[in-house]
């Protein structure tokens, strides 16, 4: 039988306040606090912090406080990634993003989801994972929705909620998101 935490990450149906899972969260809020309150500066310290909390980052992730996430170590980051200020990455599921890719402030990506059915989602979830190529920039408050694919060298205009899958060499703007034109490559 699964734990919860496995159905989590394979997608399925999960009960969110399962212990384990409350405790891997509090673990990240408290590296959080530690980031945004304590630091508040990418110094040594917060490298330090930011490699307990995103094990899988490249050591060239730079990150602009206040940041949230959910667990942290499902954010895949390539090199040379910035993140801007008061940006949300609701990581219940991998979040892969490549190299050269930037994040304006605000920039909000989910891959936490619920059942339609009211009283389903009282008590359970589920996730799908978001893929972000290389080279990419993603305009402030931007959202991007579960199960999302965004190809290398793409633009997210700032304020766009992308739902569906944005192909290579794009500029994607709106809500929702569309293409709008192909970028020189």
């Amino acid at each position: 039988m699964k734990s919860e935490k496995e159905k989590m990450l394979d997608g399925e149906i999960y009960f969110a306040n399962d212990k384990v899972l409350v405790s891997e969260r509090t673990f990240a809020k408290k590296l959080l606090h530690k980031l945004n309150v304590t630091e508040y500066l990418m110094n040594g310290n917060a490298r330090n912090i930011l490699r307990q909390l995103i094990p899988n980052a490249h050591k060239r992730l730079y990150i602009e406080p206040p940041f949230h996430c959910d667990y942290g170590y499902n954010i895949h980051s390539g090199e040379n990634v910035y993140f801007n200020v008061n940006c949300v990455v609701l990581d219940t599921m991998k979040v892969e993003i490549g190299d050269n890719v930037f994040f304006g402030p605000g920039v909000q990506i989910y891959t936490a989801t619920h059942p339609l059915d009211a009283i389903e989602r009282r008590t359970v979830e589920f996730s799908k994972p978001v893929s972000i190529g290389n080279d990419c920039w993603i305009g402030g408050n931007s959202v991007i929705l579960p199960g999302v694919k965004i190809g290398n060298g793409c633009t997210i205009g700032a304020g766009s909620v992308v739902t569906k899958d944005i192909p290579d060499n794009s500029l994607a703007v709106g809500n929702p998101a569309k293409v709008i034109r192909k970028l020189n490559v």
